[in-house]
């Protein structure tokens, strides 16, 4: 049945993106001021929510695993935090070479940019703990913590935009701010771009977590043959 689940997710996926792309560079218009170096901004969104979904997932996989000590929930947070990093990286990238024809720059100290470089900094600190300090419980224990913790920083990258001086723009779909998306082909191109990405991050996430969840009965399986092991020999 998973297995189902997961092939038809993945066809789905692939025309998603496919209609995405056709969209992104056939279908839609190109914006007066910035020119097709704005068609970044059709893959940069669905990164960013992606990103925040996925480490929005591992923050509640920690709150479940802390409440309840099952391993299922600290798998499905490790599985959402190692494909959330990947969106996360893309979506600084991609900012990046959107940055430098705009600002002239491919970089800057921005408020949106900065706190979201924290949140990559956090939950790369995750990962490393996680492969760095073994399997126990004490280790899934804190990583939850630590996930729980980096989530807090997405809320402030929203609103970041508000809350300081910044050149990020505010509002990508209405004037505020900017032109915005003013065409109706933008907005219906962006929100195929969300779909698209949506379903291969929960594609993904199935074949990750498939693998994680594998890993740990594995690993249950060894610990419960070396105490049998154990108990036999002291016979």
């Amino acid at each position: 049945m998973n297995n189902a689940i997961r092939t038809w997710l993945g066809v789905a996926t692939l025309f998603l993106m496919l209609a995405s792309l056709f969209m992104v560079f056939e279908y839609v218009p190109t914006e007066i001021d910035e020119g097709i170096v704005q068609r970044i901004f059709y893959f940069h969104v669905p990164l960013a929510w992606v990103a925040f979904v996925a480490f929005g997932l591992v923050a509640i996989a920690g709150v479940f695993y802390l409440w309840l000590g099952d391993q299922l929930w600290d798998d499905l947070g490790y599985a959402s935090a190692e494909i959330g990093m990947v969106f996360c990286t893309l979506m600084l990238i991609s900012g990046s070479l959107w940055a430098k024809p705009i600002w002239g720059t491919w970089w800057t100290w921005d408020s949106r940019l900065t706190t979201t470089f924290i949140l990559w900094l956090l939950y790369g600190g995750y990962l490393m703990l996680r492969a760095s300090a073994g399997d126990s419980p004490q280790v899934a224990r804190f990583a939850a913590v630590v996930g729980i913790v980096a989530a807090l920083d997405v809320p402030v990258i929203i609103a970041s935009v508000r809350l300081w001086r910044t050149i990020h723009p505010a509002v990508l779909v209405t004037k505020q701010g900017g032109h915005g998306l003013e065409d109706p082909r933008m907005i219906a191109t962006l929100l195929v771009s969300l779909t698209a990405f949506s379903a291969l991050f929960a594609w993904l996430l199935m074949l990750r977590f498939s693998q994680v969840r594998t890993h740990s009965r594995l690993q249950a399986l060894a610990e419960r043959l070396a105490i049998a092991h154990a108990a036999a020999g002291d016979r």
